[in-house]
């Protein structure tokens, strides 16, 4: 698929495509340059600010039936990646698909991770997936806010919290700015997907 040119709500203008293997050394950078904070929160470990060659060997990997990686670049910026989004089909439960996203800490709370979303769940529906399911850690009240508001039914199993969306179902998201934001981009973006 050929990359989209679009506009963030703050009137940025973006462009989003799916990752390709030249992006190797960009991905890396900007694993590097998001904080230990936001990299524990997507890793829940300690990684230190280097990415593994077996990770972005996992991340590049794209199949579009079983995993898809996008992202979201400013071409105005010398370093253009604003953040991005992978999902990984479930073997032992091929309809449901695993979400996880990270966006540059100096570009969160800007839309891009909606955007993503709506991304994510518009490729992962084109592959027959019928639940996105995220996951956070109990003390990230930040991203569990936002997969809330988006609309995810949140669940606690005892270790971490598990969110869901049903993608056959765009009657279930709530009432609030950020479901409204989805609901938009998922409305402009089908056209190109489905």
């Amino acid at each position: 698929m050929n990359p989209l040119h679009l506009q963030l709500r703050d009137g940025t203008p973006v462009v989003i495509r799916a990752l390709v293997p030249d992006d190797r050394a960009s991905l890396a950078e900007a694993y590097r340059r998001v904080s230990d904070e936001a990299r524990y929160n997507r890793f829940w470990t300690h990684t230190g600010e280097v990415i593994g060659d077996a990770m972005l060997d996992r991340i590049l990997d794209q199949d579009p039936m079983r995993h898809v990686t996008w992202t979201v670049l400013d071409p105005t910026r010398e370093f253009p990646p604003m953040g991005g989004a992978s999902w990984w089909r479930n073997a032992n439960r091929p309809e449901e698909a695993e979400i996880s996203a990270l966006v540059l800490d100096d570009d969160q709370r800007r839309g891009i991770g909606t955007l993503l979303l709506a991304l994510m769940w518009l490729t992962a529906f084109r592959a027959g997936v019928k639940e996105l399911v995220g996951y956070a850690l109990v003390d990230n009240r930040q991203a569990a806010d936002w997969m809330l508001d988006c609309g995810a039914a949140g669940t606690w199993d005892g270790y971490k919290l598990v969110f869901r969306w049903d993608l056959e179902d765009l009657d279930r998201l709530p009432e609030t700015p950020r479901a409204a934001e989805l609901a938009g981009w998922l409305a402009k973006l089908s056209p190109e997907f489905l």
